[in-house]
């Protein structure tokens, strides 16, 4: 039985239930690929999983990770295009938090040569949220006006350069003044904080004080206030609830305002091979010609995971965290 290291946890709890050990490699099975970790990216989701917030099939051990990057070791035979050496990516693999991963081959992104591992394992997840809100949930367009809620997080960071690239004016919402700083070194054209007025602050900074165009809202319990603070025929993107559950929309307010609310998952968005990897190829190119910038990400070793936890849920942290195998 070939065997391999690997971030574990045997019952749901807060960070120290975690454990690097030995357990059975994955094997090769028709369609897939297996993968070499080289870089793996850290995210909310594993969080919450790790906690029991969120199901989990099988029996424990209970591995976590997603999302990362590293090298094809071996190839079933069915699989074209991808040979033992290859480079590549995914975002939404389960069971990362290894040494080795059996990657199907619709979900292997190939990884150009100048994306580094940690790049890739930092980008994709957040990076293809942040593509499919600007470009499928609403389409930002040059001189529209737009407000990114949690504007310092990772989604947050990437959808304010997204919206500023296809020519927007974009407002960040932080919950401190240090994150105020990390949205304005990110792009913002202004910040503001939570705790104050944020609505009627929003309408005075768009251009009419009618509000904004659109609303990205990955907060939840401020739902309500995102549809004051657009204007009238103005769109709030409902994409997350990291703050709670969002109240009840009466859809007779969204008659008389002309308002539209659409909601956001990145699973109903990248369905074929061909997608993620059309998206992926965006945000790659975007980095390489520097439209894009990612803040430098933290990294901690596979086997100090529950550190990285530690981090990731103190909110201290505003880049991305990645764990090196």
């Amino acid at each position: 039985m070939n065997s391999m290291k690997a971030l574990v946890f045997e019952q749901f709890g807060g960070p120290e239930v975690l454990a690097y050990k030995e357990i059975a490699a994955p094997s090769l099975e028709p369609g897939t690929v297996l993968v070499r970790m080289k870089a793996i990216g850290l995210n909310y989701a594993d969080i919450y999983r790790r906690r029991g917030n969120y199901h989990l099939a099988g029996e424990p051990p209970y591995l976590l990770g997603y999302e990362g990057a590293g090298v094809v070791e071996e190839v079933s035979p069915e699989v074209e295009g991808l040979k033992p050496g290859d480079r590549i990516a995914f975002c939404d693999v389960p069971f990362a938090n290894a040494e080795l991963v059996q990657v199907p081959i619709a979900k292997a992104i190939p990884l150009p040569e100048d994306i580094s591992f940690e790049i890739a394992a930092a980008v994709l997840l957040q990076g293809m949220t942040a593509h499919y809100l600007t470009h499928d949930s609403y389409k930002v367009q040059k001189g529209d006006e737009v407000l990114v809620h949690a504007a310092a997080g990772g989604v947050g960071q990437l959808l304010l350069q997204l919206a500023k690239r296809q020519g927007a004016r974009v407002l960040g919402l932080v919950s401190s003044e240090a994150k105020q700083g990390a949205a304005l070194a990110a792009g913002a054209d202004e910040a503001f904080l939570y705790n104050s007025n944020w609505v009627e602050e929003a309408k005075s900074w768009s251009s009419d004080g009618d509000g904004v165009t659109v609303a990205y809202d990955s907060v939840g319990s401020t739902l309500m206030d995102s549809f004051s603070a657009v204007r009238t025929k103005g769109t709030v993107v409902f994409y997350g609830m990291a703050g709670g559950d969002p109240a009840f929309v009466d859809p007779r307010m969204l008659m008389d305002s002309s308002k539209t609310l659409t909601g956001g998952d990145l699973w109903n968005h990248v369905t074929t091979r061909e997608d993620r990897i059309r998206r992926a190829t965006d945000l790659f190119d975007w980095l390489l010609e520097g439209s894009l910038r990612l803040e430098t990400p933290r990294t901690f070793s596979l086997q100090d995971g529950a550190e990285a936890h530690r981090l990731l849920e103190s909110r201290q942290s505003t880049g991305k965290i990645i764990l090196i195998p």
